[in-house]
């Protein structure tokens, strides 16, 4: 009995402690009677235990007699036999049997096993060797234990000493294993993650905008342009959105945010641009069909068909004048599963809502919800953040958006989700597999950091609001144009890394500047402005706006101011209605142009914000709609450019927030 049968290993005794010492004890249970041995166990010696099997020691402990009447015990660590298999293991034990005369017999190890007989003689059975037996004189066996292991009576311990050893070998064997094989298996995982991950080049060829230099401490904020596709592309989102006579049309960018991180990350902005906002695309290069699209002036969700996310964040560069650094965008299948993996989000409706379609406004969300609050998830989530027509408009739309997504973070801050492994994992796969990002983001690592830049960011810091917009003179009823005066102080702060919700952090109040590369001290950078007489400025009428018609001669007594400011070479040109009033330079007079146009804003009391490059041919100042009289630009009422008036502000921390229903979804 009692055999260890691993392969390679030979027999062996039992070991005292072995589910101590991490040993599977069941391998040491008898074979049914009759079972034959292992393969590997070689030719059968003698053994003297009655019943026991050829080739194995004698079971501990047991009792043999012998022709003098006296008794021989047999049992590891004394009396120990152990005929050695194979020649495989030679762990050396020691067999010590009493004779009536006194005298011990010792039978060697490593397959020897000796037997005294009534004339005193040695008899010794080599197992595992030869498999013969060989006679030995009692001097002889005497010798032979001594050699065996020069300290009669020790080899118990040195055999239990040795076996603790091989056991512990074969615990850090086996450890090792299971080391390697779970690196390898979270290695293979982690390539899996990334494998997921649809990566797209950050730019269509327009980006321009220079990034935020750092703070004292080294830190840059950190801007993500966040879009959401309605491509019908595939099944799922056919399914979901509907439409399916448009499955294989470009995709356009009904969703567009800026996330806008601070530098020491103890605040957070989201700043939403309506879809129907017309704004000037750059041109803009297709990633799939490789043709270059040229510039145009569209509405801004028509970006994304015309060069890809990278056109969009182009787009939003030429804009505000803020470096993005990265984009990441989600469509209707991936809306689900992110919301599924994330939990939902908690969202209120004051009255109950029916999105549904009627005779004026076909389509709908279908989202269908009682009064009060909710938590949404899945497909009922993607028909919350697609709703639009109950919510009163686009605007009303990107509130709602607001909303949801605080509530997200929220609720992940809340169940530990940031520092929850399982969870992680979780959205992570789900995250790689719904997400599409710009290639310098698309790695898990990198999406992983991204998410732990908002962990420690308070949820009263975090402030989401709509950019400032008016409607459009084209088009008033459908598309709305940026209110100038208020969204491009807006950007100036965004650009200065100030937070929406006035609170300094302990910095130092700065007044916003319109100019990216400006330097953070206030001090202006780059080159002087050309002297006023040098300067061809071409000065157009554009306070055809707001459904009032143009105001006559505005052009020519704008120019007039200019000559007697010494801008002696202005001159009127081609009137285009514009909002508000800007000035203009060409994208290739680059910082000479822009010192240039700033000099000629400043003679007339336009503020910073009002410079920017367009495509113009030369220095243009475009006379709008809030500078109808008066031989230089009004003075401005404080309310009227607060880039926080009337932008339907959401507070992370607000968990009040309900969305009011437009009567006729009311149910």
């Amino acid at each position: 009995m009692g055999k260890n049968s691993v392969r390679g290993e030979g027999t062996h005794g039992r070991v005292e402690r072995a589910d101590e010492l991490g040993w599977d004890d069941s391998l040491y249970d008898d074979p049914p009677p009759g079972a034959a041995t292992s393969a590997t166990d070689g030719p059968p010696g003698r053994s003297s235990a009655p019943g026991s099997e050829p080739g194995n020691s004698a079971a501990p402990g047991r009792r043999t007699a012998t022709s003098d009447g006296s008794g021989r015990s047999d049992g590891i660590g004394s009396t120990g036999r152990s005929g050695g298999t194979g020649g495989s293991d030679s762990t050396r034990t020691s067999d010590s049997t009493r004779t009536s005369d006194g005298t011990g017999r010792s039978g060697s190890t490593g397959g020897s096993d000796a037997t005294r007989t009534p004339d005193g003689s040695g008899e010794s059975a080599a197992s595992g060797g030869s498999g013969g037996a060989a006679k030995a004189s009692a001097p002889a066996a005497a010798s032979a234990a001594a050699a065996g292991d020069g300290r009669r009576g020790k080899g118990g311990r040195r055999r239990r000493g040795t076996r603790g050893r091989r056991v512990l070998k074969w615990g850090a064997v086996t450890l090792a294993v299971l080391i390697l094989g779970t690196a390898t298996a979270g290695y293979l995982y982690y390539q899996h993650l990334n494998n997921n991950i649809r990566k797209g080049d950050r730019s269509a060829g327009g980006s321009d905008a220079k990034k935020t230099a750092p703070n004292a401490q080294g830190q840059t904020p950190l801007n993500i342009l966040l879009i959401g596709s309605d491509s019908r592309n595939t099944d799922a989102n056919v399914a979901l959105g509907g439409a399916k006579e448009n499955r294989g049309s470009a995709p356009h960018a009904d969703v567009q945010m800026l996330l806008h991180v601070s530098a020491d990350r103890k605040n957070a902005s989201v700043v939403s641009i309506p879809r129907d906002t017309r704004v000037d695309i750059p041109e803009c290069k297709d990633p799939d069909t490789h043709k270059t699209n040229a510039a145009t002036n569209d509405v801004i969700n028509e970006a994304l068909g015309r060069g890809g996310a990278g056109c969009v964040l182009d787009t939003w560069e030429k804009l505000t004048g803020i470096y993005i650094d990265h984009w990441m965008m989600v469509d209707f299948a991936g809306v689900v599963a992110i919301s599924d993996a994330v939990g939902g989000a908690d969202v209120c409706v004051k009255q109950n809502i029916d999105d549904h379609p009627t005779r004026l406004q076909p389509g709908g969300s279908h989202l269908h919800l009682t009064a009060g609050n909710h938590t949404v998830k899945g497909e009922q989530a993607l028909q919350w953040l697609r709703t639009r027509h109950a919510f009163g408009s686009d605007i009303g739309r990107s509130q709602a958006q607001h909303m949801y997504m605080n509530s997200v973070i929220r609720n992940l801050k809340d169940q530990n989700a940031f520092t929850d492994t399982g969870r992680l994992m979780g959205i992570a796969e789900t995250a790689t597999k719904s997400l599409q990002v710009s290639e310098e983001l698309g790695t898990v690592k990198k999406l992983f950091d991204l998410g732990m830049e908002l962990k420690d960011i308070p949820m009263d810091r975090i402030n989401m609001l709509t950019m400032p917009r008016l409607p459009d003179p084209k088009d008033p009823d459908a598309h709305v144009v940026p209110d100038r005066s208020k969204a491009d102080a807006l950007w100036a702060m965004l650009r200065d890394d100030k937070p929406l919700d006035g609170k300094s952090d302990g910095k130092k109040d700065a007044k916003p500047s319109a100019d990216p590369s400006a330097d953070p001290s206030g001090s202006p950078t780059g080159p002087a402005a050309a002297a006023p007489g040098t300067l061809a400025v071409s000065v157009v009428n554009g306070t055809g706006t707001d459904g009032r018609v143009t105001a006559k001669g505005r052009a020519t007594e704008v120019v007039s101011a200019l000559k007697d400011k010494g801008f002696t070479k202005a001159a009127t040109g081609t009137s285009r209605p514009a909002a508000t009033s800007e000035v203009d330079y060409p994208k290739a007079a680059g910082a000479q142009g822009k010192a240039d146009a700033e000099s000629v804003a400043a003679a007339l009391g336009l503020p910073a914000g009002a410079v920017r490059t367009s495509d113009v041919k030369g220095l243009t100042l475009v006379v709008g709609g809030d500078w109808r009289t008066g031989a230089s630009y009004p003075a401005q009422d404080a309310k009227a450019t607060d880039p926080l008036q009337d932008t339907e502000t959401v507070n992370g921390a607000d968990k009040g927030a309900c969305m009011e229903v437009y009567a006729p979804y009311r149910f």
